[in-house]
């Protein structure tokens, strides 16, 4: 593949035209909003002009119920030899696509599971889809060159091919995105009008539960209407959940010692099924999840600490797995959560306190 052209300059669009064009892609970018499009190109993302003749691939980064649409368009105007998309539903838009008549078999759908709380071109990152799965679902009618460029593409960005029929991902994607999103929407809805005094105390845990809820809503609601059902279907069983966990909590409540029994062991069923269920999460690299131990550090606000954190466990010989930090606006001091090897661990911990950092275990 020598050229590609992208065709929605928003964050994905503009990640993957950066992605490309950093690989010596040549990459000419479209967009009806021009601001958009004039942005991405001064990025580097790509040219704001129409490609001389026919490109390898065209990338629509339209949202899902545009898709059809923009392949119709584009297909008439000869833009490309091949078509894919990123949209994050695949079922319905090949349906909308094939009810237009376009050519499916130069067409394939896709899905990277990578994106930011922010969107727009300046949001856009050129790394973003570094080791991230990559949905394609070609119907039976996409081309093998097809399903190639659509390959040769993702490689290019670095990510990880994943084929799925458009159902399945569908469904995989309502359980793993969509339904997660609403739930982390819900919870961020209680603090809408909760006290100043409540907030306030907020930490990592809860930023954690609610930090995807920043996103658009108008991207959201055009994403899962467009997988509504498969949606519902989640969220109907996590509801029969939820309501099963809040009688256990009334009856922890109870003092009646029986009805306390039944909800010790109903909150604990939850729980358990919940530590099941993140075990069967993948951790890093898409290997099954590993147990680290939790080294957690107390980091003070001011430039540098953290770089001299990671350099003082670098020096220690110590891989960090994974990190968290909890640190509220207005607070002196944060807490670095570092998960290590459990063998590193107590060294780990040796040596820090050596170096004068405050350890909490």
């Amino acid at each position: 593949m020598r050229t590609a052209a992208v065709v929605g300059t928003g964050l994905i669009g503009t990640s993957v035209a950066l992605a490309l064009t950093a690989r010596g892609i040549t990459v000419y970018l479209h967009d009806a909003d021009s601001t958009a499009v004039r942005t991405a190109a001064a990025l580097g993302a790509g040219l704001d002009e129409a490609p001389p003749a026919e490109v390898d691939l065209a990338v629509l980064a339209v949202p899902p119920g545009r898709i059809a649409a923009a392949l119709k368009d584009c297909q008439d105007q000869g833009l490309a030899h091949s078509y894919t998309d990123v949209g994050s539903v695949k079922e319905q838009p090949l349906l909308d696509i094939e009810a237009l008549r376009c050519d499916v078999s130069r067409y394939i759908g896709g899905h990277p599971l990578a994106g930011r709380e922010r969107s727009g071109p300046f949001a856009a990152r050129a790394d973003l889809f570094d080791g991230r799965p990559w949905v394609l679902t070609p119907s039976k009618e996409t081309d093998t060159e097809t399903l190639n460029r659509a390959l040769e593409m993702v490689a290019l960005c670095r990510a990880v091919p994943v084929v799925m029929e458009p159902r399945a991902h569908d469904h995989a994607v309502a359980l793993v995105s969509h339904a997660p999103h609403l739930v982390s929407a819900l919870m961020a809805a209680r603090f809408e009008d909760a006290a100043d005094t409540a907030t306030r105390l907020a930490g990592q845990g809860v930023r954690d539960v609610t930090r995807i809820a920043g996103s658009d809503p108008r991207l959201w609601i055009e994403i899962l209407g467009a997988n509504a059902t498969a949606v519902a279907d989640v969220l109907a069983g996590f509801a029969d959940d939820l309501n099963e966990t809040v009688t256990a909590l009334r009856e922890l409540a109870a003092e009646d010692d029986a009805k306390r029994r039944s909800g010790e062991e109903g909150i604990g069923g939850i729980l358990r099924r919940g530590n099941v269920g993140h075990a069967r999460i993948p951790g890093k690299h898409g290997a099954p999840a590993a147990r680290y131990e939790s080294v957690p550090v107390v980091v003070g606000d001011q430039p540098g600490e953290l770089a001299r954190l990671f350099g003082d466990v670098g020096i220690a010989g110590v891989n960090i797995e994974d990190m968290s930090i909890d640190h509220s606006p207005g607070r002196p001091a944060g807490l670095v959560e570092l998960m290590v090897d459990p063998a590193a661990a107590e060294g780990l911990v040796v040596e820090l306190r050596r170096k004068g950092w405050n350890v909490q275990r």
